[in-house]
């Protein structure tokens, strides 16, 4: 047992910050309603493989965009490059990503209900789904992982610290899906070398 966690950790040739198993995360959508797609000043990190996976599927969630959203669609396309040289996908008013779409209050991604509906095979950029980690590329093609902390994720920090819920054990699936089985075993091998997190 390690009793200081080194700030990064190098594990299968990505560079891990070692919040990833000192904070708890879990998201709380009863409360939070899905505002991590309405927030922001750009849209989600988006590739070009995916850009062509969502145009493939536009047709079918076109019904569940506003029409705000499907006029930014046809000027601009799904997505554009941010302000950091970024591809993101296209924001209606400067805020909510195009593919949000509402029941009631509530703020849901129309790709992912789609997927879930089993109409499409593409659920939602990988930068979604492994929210609060952020991914980013160096140059020769080093990959770090890091913790992105936000305010409107409060209650999910809260919900995460009652469940005792690393973040790298709530991110498991969208981890699995970017960088595969065996490097998420070794991810939590190394995770037993330190103490648990504390609250």
């Amino acid at each position: 047992m390690v009793d200081k966690i080194p700030p990064i950790i190098e594990i299968g040739g990505i560079l891990v910050s070692s919040d990833l198993f000192t904070e708890y995360f879990c998201c709380d959508y009863e409360k939070c309603k899905g505002i991590c797609c309405v927030e922001g000043d750009a849209g989600a990190p988006v590739t070009m493989e995916e850009i062509a996976d969502i145009e493939e599927v536009l047709d079918t969630v076109w019904g569940d965009l506003s029409a705000s959203a499907q006029s930014v669609i046809d000027k601009q396309g799904v997505a554009y490059t941010d302000k950091d040289g970024d591809l993101v996908t296209s924001i209606v008013r400067g805020k909510d990503c195009v593919f949000t779409c509402y029941d009631g209050d509530n703020c849901l991604c129309a790709l992912e209900k789609a997927y879930r509906n089993d109409k499409t095979q593409f659920c939602k950029p990988i930068s979604c789904a492994l929210y609060p980690i952020r991914e980013k590329k160096f140059s020769g093609g080093l990959i770090g992982l890091n913790y992105n902390r936000w305010a409107v994720c409060k209650d999910a920090v809260e919900k995460g610290k009652a469940l005792h819920l690393p973040v790298y054990q709530f991110l498991k699936e969208p981890l699995i899906r970017r960088f595969g089985q065996e490097w998420y075993d070794e991810l939590c091998e190394v995770a037993t070398l330190f103490d648990t997190p504390k609250d």
